[in-house]
């Protein structure tokens, strides 16, 4: 894992730090969002990592990393995201559908008509190409198929931003500001307004109350890590036990259960060496009787 030091404005910590900054939030977040935008904003309050749980406890809820609320205009979610694996491209416009709901869900009290509804953009920030068009800019709207010219604003919009593209004459500030978010080093500030952004990007990365939160964050993830690893091994021991097993004899579902409910690693490779003796099934059941 990175050192908060070596930290890009891609990554979701530092972005989130650099928002959520009691000194450094508005200011940071506003000349983001305008060079985005290409437009001026009003006063925004920033509250980071807003969260709407499900409705029900096995609904999915969701975590905003960067939630924006401009005052009497539009609310704003900026998504930082350099993970780019196969499975997440594909299910970026689902994911957007999903955090377009629960913000409107969100913000539409009990009894308020639905015009009360505010204008939402969500803003997912890439390092990757996620319709592989090489477009900077991809701006997302609902419309008609059978009336493309068709005037319909329902307040909803979704920009996905790639850092690398060159397709659609982007701003020369925009193109700036997206390779100071992939890579927030010095030599990287091509402009004023970037060099005011790099000065509190580094007077977050400093900032002793962001470096104890990010050490528990860091102890977090590697506890999360770590389990996942044990978790895989154990899986995969008793993945290679009903293998051996297969192979001998149709396995009992008491007998499957058993395997699959073991999470003692050693007691699985145990089990493994008894499954490479055995002969049967029974032999095997009776070998594990007293393990």
């Amino acid at each position: 894992m990175k050192k908060l030091e070596d930290m890009n404005l891609v990554d979701d910590f530092l972005a989130h730090s650099l928002t959520a900054h009691k000194t450094y939030g508005e200011r940071a977040s506003r000349y983001i969002l305008e060079c985005i935008l290409q437009r001026k904003l009003g006063h925004l309050t920033v509250v980071p990592q807003k969260v709407w749980y499900g409705e029900e406890p096995e609904s999915h809820g969701v975590r905003l990393d960067v939630y924006l609320d401009e005052e009497g205009g539009e609310l704003f979610d900026m998504e930082p995201d350099n993970n780019g694996g196969t499975g997440d491209v594909e299910m970026l416009p689902r994911r957007a559908r999903f955090y377009h709901a629960k913000i409107d869900a969100g913000n539409l009290a009990v009894g308020e008509e639905y015009s009360a509804l505010r204008n939402v953009v969500v803003i997912f920030i890439t390092t990757y190409d996620p319709f592989g068009r090489n477009r900077m800019i991809y701006t997302i709207k609902n419309g008609c198929v059978e009336e493309p010219d068709m005037s319909y604003e329902d307040g909803a919009s979704t920009i996905f931003l790639y850092t690398k593209g060159k397709e659609g004459r982007p701003p020369r500030e925009l193109q700036q500001l997206a390779q100071y978010m992939e890579a927030s080093t010095v030599e990287n500030v091509k402009s004023e307004g970037l060099a005011r952004l790099h000065e509190m990007v580094m007077e977050v990365k400093t900032d002793k109350e962001v470096g104890l939160v990010y050490m528990k964050w860091y102890e977090i993830e590697k506890r999360i890590r770590e389990e996942g690893k044990a978790e895989g091994k154990i899986e995969g021991k008793a993945e290679a036990v009903m293998e051996l097993l297969d192979e001998i004899g149709v396995i009992p579902e008491e007998l499957e259960k058993r395997i699959r409910e073991q999470k003692d690693l050693e007691t699985l490779r145990k089990w493994h060496k008894l499954a490479v003796r055995s002969g049967s099934i029974e032999e095997f059941e009776s070998l594990i009787s007293g393990c």
